[in-house]
């Protein structure tokens, strides 16, 4: 491979100039609308704070029209998910930087609002864990570490991948992707730009483009927020789609802290009507499992029959209510 320094003898070394490495990369990511720039914004710091407080709200709410776009694809992806995971399968996101942030994010609100296990919604960052936190020297340039990430994590047919990358064009990203389909799992590449490598890579290419930031290339402000509005139909809708909610109702919440014991008693109530002591009483027969005391309320069934039927029905509450009824 042609050295830097070859490719300009006036180089000065470990400084690639235009002709070399960065070179590429700089007229790479010259094609990217997130990492335009935007001369009209030019002098956005002589504008005082509520001017650019109004301006940022403005590009803001540019960002769910460009998720909007894309609606009938990001709902074929997590139709797909949903199959996989029905099958035992595991939602895994992949991605590096912000966009890996925001994969774990989305997968550690899972376990406490919809009672997953930690292992079946899995955020990868590339570098590890303390990548959230610290930025990890080169982590996300490597492919070949995403591929261990997720060997790692034994991958099987039925796993769902999803990798992230605002540019498009993260190799950790690509790589999981990559890795993931070769493995027979689904794919799903999650970029802000159109015609990305991530996209073409994936079985599911969602490619939401919220356009040049406010500040050239500082993808965590909207194409930071596009992911996060995807990531949150992705986990919520599957969720949906697996009987995790009961209506607009977290019926799989797990209690875990004073509030949340208080939102369960809650929910119950908003689906019952039941009065505080029947809640009580349907809480501490099913342990706290707020689906099972719904069912036990509006079924007039006891605990164990309400675990059956929910068992029998895929933890849907609904279709077991109707299996109670029709009993």
């Amino acid at each position: 491979m042609t050295s830097t320094t070859d490719a300009n003898p006036d180089a000065t070394p470990g400084t690639p100039d235009a002709s070399g490495t960065y070179g590429e990369l700089r007229a790479q990511l010259a094609t990217l609308a997130t990492e335009a720039f935007r001369p009209e914004l030019a002098e956005i710091d002589r504008l005082s704070t509520e001017e650019i407080a109004r301006i940022m709200n403005g590009e803001d709410a540019t960002v769910p029209a460009a998720v909007a776009e894309r609606l009938p694809q990001i709902a074929a992806a997590i139709d797909a998910t949903a199959e996989r995971m029905a099958r035992g399968g595991r939602l895994i996101y992949a991605g590096a930087g912000t966009a890996g942030r925001l994969g774990v994010l989305d997968a550690s609100e899972c376990p406490p609002t919809f009672n997953t296990d930690p292992s079946e919604v899995i955020g990868l960052i590339a570098g590890g864990p303390s990548a959230m936190v610290t930025a990890v020297e080169g982590a996300e340039d490597s492919k070949e570490l995403a591929a261990a990430d997720l060997d790692g994590l034994k991958l099987t047919a039925d796993d769902t991948v999803v990798g992230i990358s605002a540019s498009g064009r993260t190799p950790y990203a690509i790589g999981a992707v990559e890795h993931a389909r070769a493995r027979g799992a689904l794919t799903i590449g999650l970029s802000c730009n159109a015609g990305s490598a991530l996209a073409a890579a994936a079985e599911h290419g969602l490619e939401v483009v919220p356009g040049p930031e406010l500040l050239t290339g500082s993808t965590r402000l909207k194409a930071g927020t596009a992911q996060k509005l995807v990531l949150n139909m992705i986990s919520t809708i599957t969720m949906i789609r697996l009987g995790k909610t009961y209506g607009n109702l977290m019926v799989d919440v797990r209690a875990s802290n004073e509030k949340l014991r208080a939102r369960s008693r809650h929910i119950v109530s908003l689906a019952t009507g039941a009065s505080d002591a029947e809640i009580e009483a349907a809480l501490a027969a099913t342990d706290g499992e707020v689906k099972n005391a719904i069912l036990v309320v509006l079924g007039q069934v006891d605990a164990p029959t309400a675990a059956a039927r929910l068992a029998e029905a895929n933890g849907h509450l609904r279709a077991a209510l109707t299996a109670v009824r029709t009993t």
